[in-house]
């Protein structure tokens, strides 16, 4: 006896049918919260005719900042050295390979939580010698409450409108068939649209430069949902 061929799965009735009607509707949420932390960029430099001495002072220079950034404590969430780089510069005119002078450069990230100490500590920084500091950059955590919140709400947006529509058609919704996280995400914050950006090359001076007063960025979080429902029919 030959077994049938296998039949393909019926795909489903995306406008439902008269005894069960669907409902297509979108949610959306977008909140304005305050961040949570916030980044700063600072590259240290140095310059010399003599390699060994370029790097010594780099190396000092490097110590220097990141002993100054440790001593913030648990205001400082997280610091890392990005790269390190020793460049010699050739002389524009002359013949052959020879050196004029060597660069180099270490680059570092500091994520901090405590924005009070954060406009001191950019302060600090830029008061050192050839040092550069970028930034603040502000953003939310990835786990925050507040990626929870927008797509609770637009979740509840999306229901609020399915169940207009039904009232509309003098019915009420029956079931959920189908919700679709479509994306709930904030805008890129490192940098983000309007950072704050800020740039400083400074060199030590003899009295200590006024702390920055740093205003943070409030983030946006924006969530959107798909969501499809049945509804009771209705009596047209």
């Amino acid at each position: 006896m030959t077994t049938p061929p296998p039949q393909d799965p019926q795909p489903a009735l995306p406008y439902g049918t008269p005894d069960a009607p669907r409902i297509a509707v979108r949610g959306e949420a977008r909140l304005e919260v305050d961040p949570e932390i916030a980044r700063i960029g600072i590259t240290v430099a140095a310059r010399g005719k003599d390699r060994r001495a370029a790097l010594d002072d780099l190396t000092r220079r490097n110590t220097t900042a990141l002993d100054l950034i440790k001593t913030y404590g648990e205001a400082v969430e997280r610091l890392e050295t990005g790269s390190f780089s020793i460049t010699p510069q050739l002389k524009e005119h002359g013949r052959g390979e020879r050196i004029h002078a060597y660069h180099g450069r270490v680059h570092i990230t500091a994520e901090l939580t405590d924005f009070t100490a954060l406009g001191e500590l950019t302060t600090r920084l830029a008061d050192l010698d050839l040092t550069r500091v970028d930034g603040p950059w502000w953003a939310l955590r990835p786990d925050s409450p507040a990626h929870k919140e927008a797509r609770q709400q637009a979740v509840r947006e999306a229901v609020q409108r399915a169940r207009e529509y039904a009232d509309a058609l003098g019915t009420t919704l029956a079931a959920l068939v189908e919700l679709a996280d479509i994306g709930a995400e904030t805008p890129q914050a490192y940098p983000p649209a309007n950072p704050g950006r800020m740039r400083s090359m400074a060199y030590a001076t003899e009295d200590a430069a006024a702390p920055l007063d740093l205003e943070p960025q409030r983030q946006r979080v924006h969530a959107q949902v798909n969501a499809r429902f049945t509804m009771a029919p209705p009596q047209l």
